[in-house]
Protein backbone atom coordinates (compact mmCIF):
# COMPACT_ATOMS: atom_id res chain seq x y z
CA UNK A 1 0.00 0.00 0.00
CA UNK A 2 3.19 2.51 0.86
CA UNK A 3 4.40 1.38 -2.80
CA UNK A 4 1.40 2.24 -4.38
CA UNK A 5 0.77 5.62 -2.53
CA UNK A 6 4.59 6.27 -3.41
CA UNK A 7 3.64 5.37 -7.02
CA UNK A 8 0.82 7.53 -7.30
CA UNK A 9 2.94 10.68 -5.55
CA UNK A 10 5.75 9.84 -8.36
CA UNK A 11 3.28 9.77 -11.14
CA UNK A 12 1.20 12.59 -10.10
CA UNK A 13 4.72 14.60 -9.56
CA UNK A 14 5.58 13.43 -13.66
CA UNK A 15 2.56 14.80 -14.46
CA UNK A 16 3.17 17.81 -12.63
CA UNK A 17 6.63 18.52 -14.14
CA UNK A 18 5.48 17.80 -17.73
CA UNK A 19 3.20 20.04 -17.41
CA UNK A 20 5.12 23.11 -16.10
CA UNK A 21 7.36 22.17 -18.91
CA UNK A 22 4.76 22.70 -21.69
CA UNK A 23 3.46 25.30 -20.09
CA UNK A 24 6.89 27.08 -20.25
CA UNK A 25 7.88 25.99 -23.65
CA UNK A 26 4.56 27.70 -24.56
CA UNK A 27 5.00 30.80 -22.72
CA UNK A 28 8.42 31.23 -24.39
CA UNK A 29 7.18 30.72 -28.16
CA UNK A 30 4.32 33.04 -27.65
CA UNK A 31 7.47 35.45 -25.73
CA UNK A 32 9.48 34.69 -29.12
CA UNK A 33 6.40 35.29 -31.31
CA UNK A 34 5.45 38.89 -30.03
CA UNK A 35 9.10 39.94 -29.92
CA UNK A 36 9.77 38.77 -33.56
CA UNK A 37 6.25 40.33 -34.44
CA UNK A 38 7.08 43.59 -32.84
CA UNK A 39 10.65 43.53 -34.76
CA UNK A 40 9.01 42.76 -38.34
CA UNK A 41 6.83 45.48 -37.35
CA UNK A 42 9.07 48.38 -36.42
CA UNK A 43 11.42 46.96 -39.26
CA UNK A 44 8.86 47.63 -41.94
CA UNK A 45 7.78 51.08 -40.12
CA UNK A 46 11.81 52.39 -40.22
CA UNK A 47 11.16 50.81 -43.97
CA UNK A 48 8.52 53.05 -44.91
CA UNK A 49 9.68 55.71 -43.56
CA UNK A 50 13.09 55.44 -44.25
CA UNK A 51 11.90 55.43 -48.42
CA UNK A 52 9.94 58.38 -48.19
CA UNK A 53 12.94 60.38 -46.06
CA UNK A 54 15.48 59.30 -49.02
CA UNK A 55 13.10 60.02 -52.02
CA UNK A 56 12.48 63.72 -49.96
CA UNK A 57 16.52 63.95 -49.15
CA UNK A 58 17.08 63.13 -53.31
CA UNK A 59 14.94 65.86 -54.51
CA UNK A 60 16.36 68.23 -51.66
CA UNK A 61 19.79 67.40 -52.44
CA UNK A 62 18.77 67.57 -56.39
CA UNK A 63 17.30 71.21 -55.76
CA UNK A 64 20.05 72.46 -53.71
CA UNK A 65 23.11 71.08 -56.05
CA UNK A 66 21.21 72.63 -58.96
CA UNK A 67 20.66 76.23 -56.59
CA UNK A 68 24.05 76.35 -55.54
CA UNK A 69 25.25 75.60 -59.56
CA UNK A 70 23.06 78.47 -60.67
CA UNK A 71 25.00 80.74 -57.38
CA UNK A 72 28.44 79.77 -58.50
CA UNK A 73 27.41 79.54 -62.55
CA UNK A 74 28.51 76.39 -62.83
CA UNK A 75 26.56 73.32 -61.73
CA UNK A 76 29.15 70.52 -61.97
CA UNK A 77 30.65 72.89 -58.25
CA UNK A 78 26.89 72.57 -57.07
CA UNK A 79 26.92 69.08 -57.22
CA UNK A 80 30.71 68.54 -55.84
CA UNK A 81 29.34 71.29 -53.25
CA UNK A 82 26.71 68.90 -51.78
CA UNK A 83 28.79 66.16 -52.05
CA UNK A 84 31.07 67.00 -50.26
CA UNK A 85 28.76 68.09 -47.37
CA UNK A 86 27.48 64.77 -47.53
CA UNK A 87 31.00 63.27 -46.85
CA UNK A 88 31.24 65.35 -44.24
CA UNK A 89 28.37 64.30 -42.53
CA UNK A 90 29.30 60.75 -43.27
CA UNK A 91 32.47 61.18 -41.71
CA UNK A 92 31.16 62.72 -38.83
CA UNK A 93 28.29 59.90 -38.24
CA UNK A 94 32.04 57.41 -38.34
CA UNK A 95 33.30 59.48 -35.51
CA UNK A 96 30.49 59.21 -32.94
CA UNK A 97 29.28 55.77 -34.08
CA UNK A 98 29.75 54.51 -30.80
CA UNK A 99 27.94 57.59 -29.12
CA UNK A 100 25.08 56.08 -31.67
CA UNK A 101 25.07 52.37 -31.07
CA UNK A 102 24.98 52.29 -27.28
CA UNK A 103 21.86 54.12 -26.90
CA UNK A 104 20.42 51.94 -30.17
CA UNK A 105 22.08 48.76 -28.44
CA UNK A 106 20.06 49.56 -25.01
CA UNK A 107 16.75 50.83 -26.44
CA UNK A 108 16.79 47.51 -28.29
CA UNK A 109 17.31 45.68 -25.19
CA UNK A 110 14.36 47.15 -23.19
CA UNK A 111 12.33 46.55 -26.24
CA UNK A 112 13.48 42.23 -25.88
CA UNK A 113 13.11 42.07 -22.11
CA UNK A 114 9.76 44.05 -22.07
CA UNK A 115 7.20 42.11 -20.41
Amino acid sequence: MAFEELKDNIAEADRTARSYIDTSAEYYKLKAFKFLMQAVMSFSKMLIVGVIAFIALLFLSLAASYGIGQALDNTFQGFLVVGGFYLLVGILFYLVRDRINKPLLKKFSEFYFDD
